[in-house]
């Protein structure tokens, strides 16, 4: 399973220094959190393409990066962000109009394109552009919600998930990948890898005062082999 960090739990005056020490520790892909102050429950806003840009000069061309993008407008302002560096846009289907224009549209630029759903959201409503996806993101806390714990009956539609991509590579279609984002630690680790997870965001369970990077990155690691 390959884990990658949210950088939001990130003391952001030491960014850099973060990032540089998850490389070190093995990590090769960075997840990017971004929302817009508007979509999210909260409010919440992050940062965007420039900050986004600093990073890919920090880490070079070798280090993957997705950006999940929690806004209103992912159909105007998609380009910004495959301009600042990341290699794969996840783009919410409950804020998008036309998803598989956007999808055509980060293909003809050699980005990659994924999807991301709220747990609140069926399966349904992204499995008719599966066939096109370069990756699905499922939710296990809701978007911008803080002090959420991990939603364990989100193993239905993941499974659900696991099961028709299964079936699309059989097929001979396209090998889509499978992520979930939101409360996953060592203590949860092998269960969504049983769920046929391929893909595991990690914010506070890596990047946290407990322990370094490195011995956090060990301790989800050996949890996966138990």
């Amino acid at each position: 399973m390959i884990i990658t960090p949210s950088i939001l739990t990130a003391d952001f005056c030491e960014l850099g220094t973060t990032i540089d020490e998850a490389i070190a520790a093995g990590i090769d892909w960075i997840h990017l959190d971004v929302m817009d102050g508007n979509w999210v429950v909260n409010r919440t806003i992050t940062f965007g393409p420039a900050v986004i840009r600093s990073i890919r000069e920090r880490v070079g061309p070798d280090v993957f990066m997705d950006c999940h993008l929690m806004v209103t407008n992912a159909e105007e302002n998609w380009n910004q962000y495959v301009d600042a560096g990341v290699n794969l846009v996840i783009a919410h289907i409950e804020a998008v109009d036309d998803m598989s224009t956007l999808i055509e549209k980060l293909h003809a630029c050699g980005c990659q394109a994924g999807a991301v759903l709220n747990p609140a959201t069926p399966a349904d409503t992204i499995l008719p552009f599966l066939p096109n996806l370069d990756l699905v993101l499922v939710m296990s806390v809701v978007p911008g919600k803080g002090g959420q714990s991990f939603m364990s009956e989100m193993e239905d539609k993941t499974r659900t998930f696991r099961a028709a991509i299964d079936a699309q590579i059989a097929a001979g279609g396209r090998p889509t990948k499978l992520m979930i984002d939101g409360g996953i630690k060592a203590h949860n680790i092998a269960q969504v890898a049983d769920w046929g997870i391929e893909i595991a965001v990690v914010g506070s369970g890596l990047i946290n005062d407990k322990g370094t990077i490195a011995e956090n990155l060990t301790e989800i690691q050996h949890a996966l082999q138990q």
